[in-house]
């Protein structure tokens, strides 16, 4: 039995590559936000981002090549709870994310 991926299909990306991935994404988001944001509420941020990536791995490992579902995803799992944890506003955030990822 070969363990491997296929030729063309992607591994699963490694916990510090999604962390980094999650911290990445939302600085970008912030500053098309143009809002300031404590750095103490950024740091919750990427954690409440990161766990709800890591909770749907699989999910994402399957459709990582495609960026809209993804955003969209983010948008119904994420965007949220973030948005209120920001105190901002949750289509700005929305908006700035998709703007950002590129979905």
């Amino acid at each position: 039995m070969n363990n491997k991926p296929g030729k063309h299909a992607a591994a699963l990306p490694t916990p510090r590559k999604i962390r980094r991935s999650c911290s990445k994404e939302l600085y970008r988001t912030i500053k098309r936000l143009g809002v300031y944001i404590p750095e103490e509420r950024i740091k919750q941020g990427e954690e409440l981002y990161y766990k709800k990536v890591i909770g749907n791995l699989l999910w994402i490992g399957e459709n990582i090549s495609n960026r809209k579902v993804l955003a969209d995803w983010w948008d119904e799992s994420v965007s949220a709870e973030l948005a209120e944890l920001w105190q901002v506003d949750r289509d700005a955030l929305s908006k700035a994310f998709r703007h950002a990822f590129g979905g």
